[in-house]
């Protein structure tokens, strides 16, 4: 049988398949990075209207950034098995288009176990709020392309 057809080994299920939190105990400290992002689609007079701060719910951006660093820090708290980490760095940023909103969530910590759930849960996070913010101008905007896309450790 090829290797690639075998069922994987997941990390966070013990022997008989039940739920645990991974021993990192002998892993060693070391920096590590990692950056999500997320994308909201929506009306271009959407894009318009949060550029020229015309939203009856204030400064969507700046909600949404504060919405995604708390949310990076709140991690562990909210997906079970994930461990409580030192966070050195969280920031949240945005880059419009015509019709979008690309939200890139960074966290870096010096710990044994990467920070790639805090990125994902920041981006997502900041994502909702934006979504929040902007609903009663836009009833089209799709959340979508929740991902990571960098992941580094030294």
């Amino acid at each position: 049988m090829k290797s690639s057809t075998l069922p994987l080994k997941l990390s966070h299920l013990d022997q008989q398949g039940a739920a645990r939190m991974v021993d990192v105990a002998d892993k060693p400290i070391q920096h590590r990075v990692a950056v999500a992002e997320a994308r909201l689609t929506c009306q271009p007079a959407t894009i318009r209207a949060l550029k020229a701060e015309a939203l009856k719910k204030g400064d969507a951006l700046c909600v949404a950034r504060i919405a995604g660093i708390q949310a990076a820090k709140q991690t562990p708290q909210l997906i079970p098995l994930c461990h409580p980490l030192p966070l050195n760095k969280v920031s949240v940023e945005f880059r419009t288009g015509r019709d979008f909103i690309r939200i890139l969530c960074e966290v870096a910590t010096d710990a044994k176990t990467g920070v790639e759930m805090e990125a994902l849960t920041g981006a997502s996070l900041a994502a909702l709020a934006l979504y929040d913010m902007m609903k009663a101008i836009d009833k089209t905007m799709v959340i979508e392309g929740l991902r990571v896309v960098k992941k580094e450790k030294r």
